[in-house]
């Protein structure tokens, strides 16, 4: 079958930050709640440090092994697209840890094509928290 299809990556700058911030913390993940406010941008945190939950999913991995978290309530609205990992300026949220360097991350998103829908939908489930310990 090949390879899953890409549901997350980052832009250059993004990947950067991440290199960056991996330097200064040691290992990261990403983890996407959906929720109102700061739950509505990826979040940036110590890998270990945030408990993902058993219904979580694992979009893929991004900057050579960082893990992406998403919620599976958002999962289920973000499912069909492709989403691109942005750093842009501005205060990021208390809790990431790109917020004392005056910029934060943001998702951009596009759909998946009718031929990238059809291989995802192919492919076994994405794993979850249940399935996967970091």
């Amino acid at each position: 079958m090949g390879e899953r299809v890409t549901r997350v990556e980052l832009t250059d700058a993004a990947e950067d930050l991440v290199r960056r911030l991996t330097e200064a913390h040691g290992p990261l993940m990403f983890h996407q709640s959906g929720g109102c406010c700061d739950g509505s941008a990826p979040m940036c945190y110590p890998r270990g440090e945030f408990r993902v939950g058993a219904s979580d999913v694992l979009l893929g991995q991004v900057a050579g092994g960082t893990p992406f978290w998403m919620s599976a309530d958002q999962y289920a609205y973000w499912r069909h697209t492709h989403l691109t990992v942005d750093v842009v300026p501005g205060r990021g949220s208390g809790f990431s840890l790109e917020a004392p360097e005056g910029v934060r991350f943001l998702l951009r998103s596009r759909v998946l094509t009718d031929e990238e829908f059809e291989r995802a939908e192919a492919e076994p489930p994405l794993p979850t928290g249940a399935d996967v310990t970091d």
